[in-house]
């Protein structure tokens, strides 16, 4: 995770500290995350952000120089982005995407788009992380983009497909369905888990999204949006046919 240990908004499924005006960005990150990649031996790489709303570019630029110097040090390690929204700013996005080494673009949108004003930060919605997988795509038809969603939180299993068709309609290629855990003890601000989905529900959802046109799906209890990320790519260029 780059751009700070606060993330500046508040969603009640996550752990991260939120602060309205968090520490400025380490100059010095994108060099020490290209050496610490490297002291891993990664093949593939899920940089993931918190959102920067106390920035201008939205933490956009960031981003960038830390793809790039991953990139500049292991060029042969594919890199996958999974962004924050960028508060909606097709701009920032454009400047992030440009010329940039990504294999990636992820953005989750979380939830079903019911449980928006629930779940997420109210400056964050399904509509607006939709349109910004859209415009990923369409600034960069190379990019596989991918998105994730948690189950557990209150949703209907149809909310979940119309979920799913709705990011298929943004041109997402890529999709991951996990269950949802509170991170918190009772009485905290976490949303409590509201039920266990089945494996088997998982599995119809796996079918389901591979009827949709997903290119690569990894559905099921203990699956998060970057489970298995590496092998979820080559599913999806078709090199393999499931994940195990």
């Amino acid at each position: 995770m780059i751009a700070g240990k606060e993330c500046t908004r508040g969603c009640r499924f996550c752990s991260v500290e939120t602060s309205r005006a968090p520490e400025p960005p380490d100059p010095r990150e994108p060099q020490e995350l290209a050496a610490a990649v490297e002291r891993m031996g990664l093949a593939h790489v899920v940089i993931t952000v918190v959102n920067r709303d106390d920035l201008p570019d939205g933490g956009a630029n960031h981003y960038k120089l830390c793809v790039e110097a991953v990139h500049e040090r292991l060029p042969k390690v594919t890199i996958e982005l999974l962004c924050s929204d960028l508060a909606g700013d097709e701009a920032a996005l454009n400047d992030l995407l440009t010329n940039t080494p990504l294999a990636v673009f992820a953005h989750n949108v979380e939830c079903v788009p019911r449980l928006d004003k629930l779940i997420r930060d109210p400056r964050a919605s399904f509509e607006q992380s939709t349109q910004i997988l859209r415009r990923a795509k369409q600034l960069r038809s190379d990019l596989w983009t991918k998105s994730s969603i948690m189950v557990g939180l209150g949703e209907a299993d149809d909310e979940v497909l119309d979920a799913m068709r709705r990011l298929r309609d943004a041109d997402v290629d890529m999709l991951t369905l996990g269950q949802y855990l509170a991170p918190g003890r009772p009485g905290e601000r976490y949303v409590p888990v509201d039920r266990f989905v089945t494996p088997e529900q998982f599995t119809l959802w796996d079918a389901e999204a591979r009827k949709m046109g997903f290119r690569a799906v990894a559905s099921g209890p203990l699956v998060r949006s970057s489970y298995r990320a590496g092998m979820l790519l080559e599913q999806a260029r078709g090199t393999i046919s499931q994940l195990d």
